[in-house]
């Protein structure tokens, strides 16, 4: 029991350092795609631009999305590619 307590422990330290991991990719993204959003699904919502993931692989297109900030006088503020590290790391789209 000691040895799983223990183990548990361990894990649950390591947490914090694993959800702040960033994945630094080699090749440089993709151009984005041109998308045309449709008209609005209703009053308040705001368009939220689609990008490329990377999956392990390869680049994969996120398609975008209609959606309602969270409060009113919010922004989103799309998700992009930095240069860093000798490769490319992604920063997370988030309302503002």
């Amino acid at each position: 029991m000691k040895k799983f307590a223990l183990a548990a422990l361990l894990g649950l330290s390591l947490l914090p350092a694993a959800l702040n991991a960033q994945v630094v990719v080699r090749i440089a993204p993709p151009v984005a795609v041109v998308e045309h959003p449709g008209p609005r699904p209703g009053p308040g919502y705001e368009w939220v631009a689609g990008y490329h993931r990377w999956d392990g692989a390869r680049y994969v297109w996120v398609p975008g999305r209609y959606d309602r900030p969270p409060h009113a006088g919010a922004h989103w503020v799309a998700h992009r590619w930095v240069h860093r590290n000798g490769g490319y790391v992604l920063q997370e789209g988030h309302w503002r």
